[in-house]
Protein backbone atom coordinates (compact mmCIF):
# COMPACT_ATOMS: atom_id res chain seq x y z
CA UNK A 1 0.00 0.00 0.00
CA UNK A 2 1.34 3.39 -0.90
CA UNK A 3 2.05 5.84 1.93
CA UNK A 4 -0.43 8.34 0.52
CA UNK A 5 -3.21 5.71 0.36
CA UNK A 6 -2.42 4.59 3.92
CA UNK A 7 -2.50 8.20 5.12
CA UNK A 8 -5.81 8.77 3.31
CA UNK A 9 -7.35 5.70 4.99
CA UNK A 10 -6.10 6.76 8.42
CA UNK A 11 -7.50 10.25 7.93
CA UNK A 12 -10.87 8.87 6.76
CA UNK A 13 -11.03 6.67 9.88
CA UNK A 14 -10.30 9.65 12.14
CA UNK A 15 -12.96 11.71 10.36
CA UNK A 16 -15.47 8.86 10.70
CA UNK A 17 -14.73 8.49 14.42
CA UNK A 18 -15.23 12.22 14.96
CA UNK A 19 -18.47 12.20 12.93
CA UNK A 20 -19.80 9.39 15.14
CA UNK A 21 -18.83 11.29 18.30
CA UNK A 22 -20.65 14.35 16.93
CA UNK A 23 -23.70 12.23 16.08
CA UNK A 24 -24.00 10.88 19.62
CA UNK A 25 -23.34 14.32 21.13
CA UNK A 26 -26.09 15.73 18.90
CA UNK A 27 -28.46 13.00 20.10
CA UNK A 28 -27.79 13.86 23.78
CA UNK A 29 -28.09 17.59 23.08
CA UNK A 30 -31.38 17.18 21.18
CA UNK A 31 -32.79 15.11 24.06
CA UNK A 32 -31.88 17.86 26.54
CA UNK A 33 -33.24 20.59 24.26
CA UNK A 34 -36.54 18.73 23.72
CA UNK A 35 -35.95 18.60 19.97
CA UNK A 36 -37.91 15.62 18.57
CA UNK A 37 -36.84 16.25 14.96
CA UNK A 38 -33.19 16.41 16.01
CA UNK A 39 -33.53 13.12 17.91
CA UNK A 40 -35.25 11.55 14.90
CA UNK A 41 -32.50 12.67 12.54
CA UNK A 42 -29.83 10.84 14.55
CA UNK A 43 -31.34 7.49 13.54
CA UNK A 44 -31.55 5.82 10.15
CA UNK A 45 -34.90 5.82 8.42
CA UNK A 46 -36.64 2.49 7.94
CA UNK A 47 -35.90 -0.55 10.08
CA UNK A 48 -33.79 0.12 13.20
CA UNK A 49 -33.47 -1.52 16.60
CA UNK A 50 -33.82 0.76 19.63
CA UNK A 51 -33.86 -1.20 22.89
CA UNK A 52 -34.42 1.04 25.90
CA UNK A 53 -35.33 -1.76 28.29
CA UNK A 54 -38.45 -1.01 30.33
CA UNK A 55 -39.10 2.11 28.26
CA UNK A 56 -39.62 -0.10 25.22
CA UNK A 57 -38.14 -1.68 22.12
CA UNK A 58 -38.71 0.20 18.88
CA UNK A 59 -38.16 -0.82 15.27
CA UNK A 60 -38.70 2.60 13.69
CA UNK A 61 -37.29 5.91 14.83
CA UNK A 62 -40.73 7.55 14.88
CA UNK A 63 -41.82 5.13 17.62
CA UNK A 64 -38.99 6.40 19.83
CA UNK A 65 -39.78 10.03 18.99
CA UNK A 66 -43.44 9.51 19.98
CA UNK A 67 -42.34 8.20 23.40
CA UNK A 68 -39.84 11.05 23.76
CA UNK A 69 -42.54 13.64 23.03
CA UNK A 70 -44.96 11.98 25.46
CA UNK A 71 -42.50 11.59 28.37
CA UNK A 72 -39.77 14.17 27.95
CA UNK A 73 -40.94 17.15 25.95
CA UNK A 74 -42.49 19.12 28.80
CA UNK A 75 -41.22 22.25 30.53
CA UNK A 76 -41.52 20.58 33.94
CA UNK A 77 -39.11 17.82 32.87
CA UNK A 78 -35.52 19.10 33.05
CA UNK A 79 -32.97 16.61 31.73
CA UNK A 80 -29.23 16.27 31.37
CA UNK A 81 -27.60 13.51 29.30
CA UNK A 82 -23.82 13.21 29.63
CA UNK A 83 -22.27 10.64 27.31
CA UNK A 84 -18.82 9.52 28.44
CA UNK A 85 -15.99 7.14 27.66
CA UNK A 86 -16.82 6.28 24.05
CA UNK A 87 -15.22 3.11 22.75
CA UNK A 88 -15.65 3.25 18.99
CA UNK A 89 -14.64 0.88 16.23
CA UNK A 90 -14.91 1.62 12.54
CA UNK A 91 -15.42 -1.82 10.97
CA UNK A 92 -15.30 -0.59 7.37
CA UNK A 93 -16.19 2.46 5.29
CA UNK A 94 -19.90 2.17 6.12
CA UNK A 95 -20.17 0.28 9.44
CA UNK A 96 -19.10 1.12 12.99
CA UNK A 97 -19.81 0.06 16.55
CA UNK A 98 -19.60 1.83 19.84
CA UNK A 99 -20.15 1.68 23.56
CA UNK A 100 -20.87 4.83 25.57
CA UNK A 101 -21.31 5.48 29.26
CA UNK A 102 -24.24 7.66 30.28
CA UNK A 103 -24.85 9.83 33.33
CA UNK A 104 -28.47 10.98 33.26
CA UNK A 105 -30.29 13.39 35.54
CA UNK A 106 -33.94 14.37 35.45
CA UNK A 107 -35.72 16.94 37.60
CA UNK A 108 -39.51 16.85 37.53
CA UNK A 109 -40.69 20.19 38.87
CA UNK A 110 -44.32 18.99 39.11
CA UNK A 111 -43.54 16.11 41.46
CA UNK A 112 -40.38 17.63 43.01
CA UNK A 113 -38.35 14.54 42.22
CA UNK A 114 -34.79 14.05 41.08
CA UNK A 115 -33.82 10.89 39.24
CA UNK A 116 -30.23 10.05 38.38
CA UNK A 117 -28.98 6.96 36.69
CA UNK A 118 -25.91 5.48 35.16
CA UNK A 119 -26.13 3.35 32.04
CA UNK A 120 -24.27 2.30 28.96
CA UNK A 121 -25.24 2.28 25.31
CA UNK A 122 -24.25 -0.38 22.81
CA UNK A 123 -24.60 1.20 19.36
CA UNK A 124 -24.25 0.20 15.75
CA UNK A 125 -23.79 2.89 13.12
CA UNK A 126 -24.05 2.92 9.35
CA UNK A 127 -22.95 5.58 6.91
CA UNK A 128 -25.93 6.39 4.70
CA UNK A 129 -25.70 8.95 1.92
CA UNK A 130 -22.39 10.14 3.37
CA UNK A 131 -23.68 10.65 6.95
CA UNK A 132 -23.38 8.36 9.98
CA UNK A 133 -26.69 7.28 11.54
CA UNK A 134 -27.58 5.05 14.47
CA UNK A 135 -29.12 1.80 13.20
CA UNK A 136 -29.15 -0.09 16.48
CA UNK A 137 -28.86 0.96 20.10
CA UNK A 138 -29.35 -0.72 23.43
CA UNK A 139 -29.34 1.18 26.71
CA UNK A 140 -28.61 -0.81 29.87
CA UNK A 141 -29.23 0.93 33.19
CA UNK A 142 -26.60 0.06 35.79
CA UNK A 143 -27.61 2.25 38.74
CA UNK A 144 -30.59 4.37 39.72
CA UNK A 145 -31.31 6.89 42.45
CA UNK A 146 -34.66 8.63 42.85
CA UNK A 147 -35.13 11.38 45.42
CA UNK A 148 -38.14 13.35 46.68
CA UNK A 149 -37.17 17.01 47.04
CA UNK A 150 -39.20 18.83 49.67
CA UNK A 151 -38.52 22.32 51.01
CA UNK A 152 -36.80 21.06 54.16
CA UNK A 153 -35.87 17.46 53.35
CA UNK A 154 -34.59 15.10 50.72
CA UNK A 155 -36.03 11.59 50.90
CA UNK A 156 -34.67 8.60 49.03
CA UNK A 157 -37.39 6.91 47.00
CA UNK A 158 -35.09 4.31 45.49
CA UNK A 159 -31.39 3.59 45.26
CA UNK A 160 -30.06 0.56 43.44
CA UNK A 161 -29.77 -1.02 40.06
CA UNK A 162 -33.42 -1.04 38.95
CA UNK A 163 -34.14 0.50 35.58
CA UNK A 164 -35.77 3.89 35.17
CA UNK A 165 -39.56 3.68 35.43
CA UNK A 166 -39.35 0.22 37.05
CA UNK A 167 -42.16 1.20 39.39
CA UNK A 168 -44.31 2.90 36.75
CA UNK A 169 -47.62 1.21 35.94
CA UNK A 170 -47.96 -0.34 32.51
CA UNK A 171 -49.80 1.90 30.08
Amino acid sequence: MSPSLELEQRLRKLEDLEAIRQLKARYFFCCDQKDPQGVRDCFASGQVLIDYGRLGVFHERDQLVELFERLGCHEHIVEMHHGVNPQLTVADADHAYGTWGLHYQQIDTHTSTLTQFGAYYEDEYRKLDGAWKIISTRCVVTSTMALQLDAATVRTLFAGRAPLLAEAPAS
